[in-house]
């Protein structure tokens, strides 16, 4: 995987962010999801590296980007922290406007980043997720249940990472490990079973859980809006579209927004690489043209 691409280690201001890079053209970050790692891209990105420069990046707390001390208020670990990571990150790339895909948690740090860094986005696509706020304030029991590992994950330290840590492979993998390569499914094991990384996903969601939902809900209520083009792609068979209309959520959040299910689970540059390319490649084209 990943072979024509280079490896980076980069130091921000506040943790360390593991990556690798390749392609030629305008630059596009790459964002995983829970509990992924970089390498969820590993049959999307040579394909679109063969027209951007595509990085694709350890979220902290993720992979073997570095895992800071958390605090009380779980900020070290909300989509605010996180984006800051990846905006230094790319500039010390080099790239001070670049488009971000972001799947999943990914995609909370890639929407949070198009809020506090207007000026550095130039296009959002958005993997199978609405809002945080949105999930938080729209909670009823159909999505309690479905989601009910939002709540557990949230729970305080240390219960849910002593529980996940006696069998990690039946929590993280509970939805079937034939969705997954086998050297991709093998990189997620070797991160995952680290008890620090146990600890650094579960701050993920209680920062989801706290101050990402009150960050939301403050942008919400201000009538803060994303600036940049929006594509919203999300899994049929997850079932997002069986709680929210996803396009009519995130065109309150912003002006133009553009996107459709795809025929597949949650994962969806893992089940479906070349349907997940056939919408990238033209919305990303259509960015950057207008740069």
């Amino acid at each position: 995987m990943f072979e024509t691409f280079t490896h980076h280690r980069i130091e921000t201001s506040e943790a360390t962010i593991n990556l690798r890079m390749g392609g030629n053209g305008p630059p596009v970050l790459l964002l995983h999801g829970h509990p992924q790692t970089h390498v969820m891209w590993h049959k999307v990105a040579p394909a679109l590296a063969e027209r951007y420069t595509i990085v694709c990046a350890d979220l902290r707390g993720y992979g073997d980007s570095s895992k800071p001390p958390t605090t009380e208020d779980h900020a070290p670990y909300s989509k605010r922290a996180m984006a800051r990571d990846q905006v230094e990150a790319m500039q010390a790339l080099g790239f001070e406007r670049f488009a971000v895909v972001g799947h999943d948690r990914g995609g909370r740090c890639a929407y949070r980043m198009a809020l506090d860094h207007p000026e550095r986005i130039v296009a959002l696509s958005i993997l199978d997720i609405i809002p945080t706020g949105e999930h938080f304030r729209r909670t009823d029991m159909a999505f309690a249940m479905g989601y009910w590992h939002w709540f557990f994950l949230a729970q305080p330290h240390p219960l849910p990472e002593r529980l996940i840590a006696a069998d990690p492979d039946a929590f993280y993998l509970r939805r079937g490990r034939s969705l997954f390569d086998d050297a991709a499914l093998a990189e997620y094991r070797r991160c995952f079973t680290d008890p620090q990384t146990i600890h650094a996903m579960c701050e993920d969601y209680r920062a989801g859980a706290t101050i990402d939902m009150s960050l939301d809900e403050e942008d919400r209520r201000a009538g803060r809006r994303i600036a940049c083009p929006v594509q919203a792609l999300w899994g049929r068979k997850n079932g997002l579209d069986r709680w929210y209309d996803v396009l009519a959520v995130w065109r309150d959040w912003a002006g133009h927004v553009e996107g459709h299910a795809i025929d597949c689970g949650h994962y969806l540059a893992e089940e479906a690489p070349e349907e997940t390319l056939a919408a990238l490649q033209p919305f990303l084209a259509g960015a950057f043209a207008r740069e």
